[in-house]
C-alpha cells in the first residue's frame, strides 16, 4: 500500500493497514537539530509530502521570519520575534485605527505571481499523499491586522468597516482556495486557532454567524473540484466539531487532549478524520517515554478501531525529547493486541 492510498483509505474509512504518519517538526527543530530532525524522518518516514509550487513574493514583506528580531510578513504585518524558530506577535496592527481601512487591500500580488508550474509533475513525482497549506486563515489573519482586542470589539458589534474587512479577506481567500483547487494535489488546508484551553473564543452562536458561511464557501469549492479537505485550529473546539462535519471538512487537526477524547470519539467517529495529536502543551515536552507512549495509546483505544479515521500525527516542538516523539511513532506501529498503555 502507498502512503497516498494509505492516507486516502484513512479519509475514507477503509481499512488502511496503518494509520498514517505526519510529523509537525517547528522551525526550530529544523534551524537548531536538524541531524536529528533527519534521523527521525529517516526512521520514521511521513506519508504526507507538500508539493513543488510557491506563492509569489510580496512587495511589503522583509526580514526573516524565525531569527530573533522583527519581520514583516507578507500581508504588512510587523512580528517581533523573541526566541529562534517561533513566529513571534504582531504587535503593531496595521490596522489598528480603521482609518486606514480605506487605502489598504489584500496582496493580491501573492496570488497573481504564484508559480505553480511544477505542481503536477511534483505531484506525480511522489506516491506520498499531496497536502498544500495556503494562506487562509480569516480569524487570524483579521487579527493580526486589527489586533486581538479591537478583533473582539469588531466581532461583538459588527460596525461596517468590519463587515468590508470580512469580505476584503473572504474575497482574497476564496480566489486562493480555488486557484489550489484546480492543481493535482490531494488536498487543500486552511486554519484558525479558535480554542482557549477550555472553550471557544467566541460565542459558537456567534462564530456560524460570522465565520462558518466563509468556511462552507471554501469547502463548497475544494468538494467541487474534487479534493479532501484539512482543517487545524489550536484550542477546546468541541463545540464546532459538529459543524465542521457539516460543512465537508474531511480531516480536522485540533489540541484533543484540550478535550474529552473519548466523548468526542463516540459522538464523532467515522464522520471525521482525527488528523492527531498528543499533548504538545504537557506529555511531549515534559513526559517520560512512558507517559507519551500511554497518551499514544489513549488516542488509539478510543479512534484506532483499524477502518480508518485517525492520523498519527504529532507536533515537534524545539524543547521537546527527541526520544518522545520517536516514542509516539513507535507506540503508532505495535499491533492493537499489544496494547499495554
Amino acid at each position: 500500500m502507498t502512503s497516498r492510498e494509505r492516507v486516502i483509505r484513512t479519509l475514507e474509512f477503509d481499512y488502511p493497514d496503518r494509520a498514517p504518519r505526519d510529523l509537525w517538526a517547528l522551525a526550530g527543530v529544523g534551524m537548531l537539530r536538524k541531524a536529528e530532525l533527519e534521523a527521525v524522518c529517516k526512521r520514521f518516514p511521513s506519508d504526507f509530502t507538500g508539493v513543488d509550487g510557491r506563492y509569489g513574493p510580496s512587495s511589503v514583506s522583509r526580514g526573516t521570519p524565525g531569527e530573533v528580531g522583527t519581520y514583516v510578513d507578507e500581508w504588512g504585518c510587523e512580528w517581533t520575534v523573541c526566541e529562534v524558530g517561533v513566529c513571534g506577535e504582531v504587535k503593531h496592527p496595521p490596522l489598528s485605527d480603521w482609518s486606514r481601512l480605506e487605502s489598504w487591500s489584500p496582496p493580491w500580488e501573492l496570488l497573481d505571481k504564484a508559480d505553480l508550474s511544477r505542481v503536477e509533475a511534483s505531484h506525480r513525482a511522489t506516491d506520498k499523499f499531496t497536502k498544500v497549506g495556503t494562506h487562509v486563515r480569516p480569524f487570524e489573519r483579521m487579527q493580526f491586522l486589527r489586533g486581538t482586542e479591537n478583533l473582539f470589539m469588531d466581532i461583538m458589534t459588527e460596525p461596517d468597516e468590519f463587515r468590508h474587512l470580512c469580505k476584503l479577506i473572504h474575497e482574497f481567500n476564496v480566489r486562493d482556495i480555488e486557484m489550489w483547487s484546480k492543481t493535482a494535489v490531494d488536498a487543500v488546508g486552511f486554519m484558525d486557532d479558535w480554542g482557549t484551553q477550555n472553550a471557544l473564543l467566541i460565542s459558537p452562536e456567534k462564530w456560524r454567524t460570522v465565520f462558518k458561511p466563509m468556511y462552507k464557501d471554501y469547502c463548497d469549492i475544494l468538494k467541487g473540484a474534487g479534493k479532501y479537505i484539512f482543517f487545524h485550529s489550536d484550542g477546546h473546539i468541541e463545540a464546532i466539531y459538529p459543524d465542521l462535519i457539516e460543512i465537508g471538512i474531511h480531516a480536522v487537526n485540533s489540541q484533543l487532549f484540550c478535550m474529552d477524547i473519548e466523548g468526542l470519539a463516540q459522538r464523532h467517529k467515522g464522520q471525521v478524520t482525527f488528523w492527531g495529536e498528543i499533548s504538545r502543551q504537557d506529555i511531549l515536552p515534559f513526559g517520560t517515554v512512558e507517559e507519551v507512549r500511554a497518551a499514544v495509546w489513549r488516542v488509539r483505544r478510543a479512534l484506532d478501531d483499524g477502518k480508518g479515521g485517525v492520523i498519527a500525527q504529532c507536533e515537534w516542538g524545539v524543547r521537546d525529547p527527541r526520544e518522545n516523539i520517536e516514542a509516539v511513532f513507535e507506540t503508532w506501529s505495535e499491533p492493537m493486541e499489544r496494547n499495554n498503555p
